[in-house]
């Protein structure tokens, strides 16, 4: 990955910041959708340079990078476009080249916990053929359980329904991969972490 561009989200009283990083990841995801391969892979991926894991809970920061080999991706991609509509909340650089003594990449990739009840007596009951009630006995006495990584509350355009994305960051000592997810996720090509 050798340019970069960076988005800052620009929390204000309209818009909280956890409410913006819903409308400008699903802006961006639908960019990503739109150029990826037959095979379902983006050449581009991102990081979120202010990430920071905790104990009990960890953020995102306000900044998302989008990254790619080479300039013409990221011009194609076409960052203006998609973020138009939200130009009041944010704010992107143009293309930049990422330095040249990059000493640390990561991770970021999708990470699906298991902790709604509701979620998995539903998911039991359609994968089962029962009904829902019976499904939730399943769980309901299942401990609630509280997860650190954080997370973007999206919305499906194909099933009209919300989840979270949640984001897990992981480190490595090279670069790898140059393939990602229609969110620009992957837990085997790796972005540089500066």
């Amino acid at each position: 990955m050798k340019h970069y561009i960076e988005i800052t989200l620009i929390e204000n009283s309209d818009i909280n910041l956890f409410s913006l990083w819903s409308k400008v990841f699903q802006q961006i995801h639908l960019g990503l959708v739109e150029i990826q391969d037959d095979q379902g892979g983006v050449p581009i991926g991102i990081s979120f340079p202010e990430y920071v894991t905790g104990q009990k809970f960890s953020i995102l920061g306000d900044k998302l990078r989008l990254f790619a080999i080479d300039e013409m991706t990221l011009a194609r991609f076409d960052v203006a476009k998609w973020l138009a509509r939200l130009s009041d909340y944010v704010h992107w650089t143009g293309i930049r080249p990422v330095p040249e003594k990059i000493t640390a990449y990561a991770f970021f990739q999708r990470e699906q916990p298991k902790t709604s009840k509701e979620r998995l007596a539903r998911r039991y009951a359609k994968r089962h053929h029962i009904d829902y009630d019976s499904a939730y006995q399943r769980y309901s006495e299942m401990p609630h359980k509280s997860i650190a990584t954080p997370f973007i509350r999206l919305k499906s355009l194909s099933g009209n329904q919300e989840f979270c994305l949640w984001i897990k960051k992981s480190t490595a000592t090279e670069s790898t991969g140059t393939t990602f997810s229609s969110y620009g996720l992957s837990a085997v090509s790796t972005v540089p972490d500066f």
